[in-house]
């Protein structure tokens, strides 16, 4: 899964919310230097990419996207993902997606010392461009796969990739829709089990 769904499938919890968005920046035991509740929202966030990546209904939705775009589809779907969980969210919260994401983004700004290299770099850039509210476009999620095409230097393609996502749009959808209710589930259990890991 990609930040959007990352951040909404932690909880309420600050620092464990900031674990599981900062977690592909932070190899192996590194986590282990974090306070508790970050490194309950790595584990968290590990989690829930695994279960993600073996899941039938995410492979059914990269399984479109192979012979373009070879081991770069997994990626692609992830933000397709968050694209559809931002379209849809007034089904997932109460909370207006524009103040949800401001608030998140006064966190990360609060806890900006704690966050590793990667993330101290790419958060300024992801506040000014509000990337987390401009997955519910089509425009939004252009220019993402614009920018992520142009970090492979060119290579992935991946800037071509809302052709597909447009061809097989209800299907990509319907996809979500499924796979998210489960996910959903996963989460909150292994949510307890990482906060009693963790004895936060």
């Amino acid at each position: 899964m990609n930040f959007l769904a990352h951040i909404y499938l932690s909880g309420d919890d600050e620092l464990l919310t900031i674990g599981n968005f900062v977690a592909d920046g932070i190899r192996g035991n590194k986590y282990k230097t974090y306070p508790k509740k970050v490194q309950a929202g790595i584990m968290l966030h590990r989690a829930i990419d695994t279960f993600t990546d073996a899941h039938p209904t995410f492979r059914q939705s990269t399984k479109r996207l192979h012979k373009n775009y070879g081991h770069y589809s997994g990626v692609i779907v992830d933000i397709f993902y968050d694209h559809f969980l931002a379209k849809n969210w007034k089904n997932y919260s109460s909370i207006a997606l524009d103040k949800y994401v401001d608030d998140f983004y006064h966190s990360l700004n609060k806890n900006f010392e704690i966050l590793p290299a990667r993330f101290k770099h790419l958060t300024p850039i992801m506040i000014e461009h509000n990337w987390l509210v401009s997955y519910a476009t089509l425009d939004g999620i252009q220019n993402i796969l614009n920018g992520m095409n142009q970090r492979t230097k060119g290579k992935s393609k991946m800037n071509e990739a809302t052709n597909e996502l447009k061809e097989f749009y209800s299907e990509f959808e319907k996809d979500f829709t499924s796979f998210f209710q489960e996910l959903q589930s996963f989460a909150i259990t292994k949510k307890n089990e990482v906060e009693k890991q963790f004895k936060i």
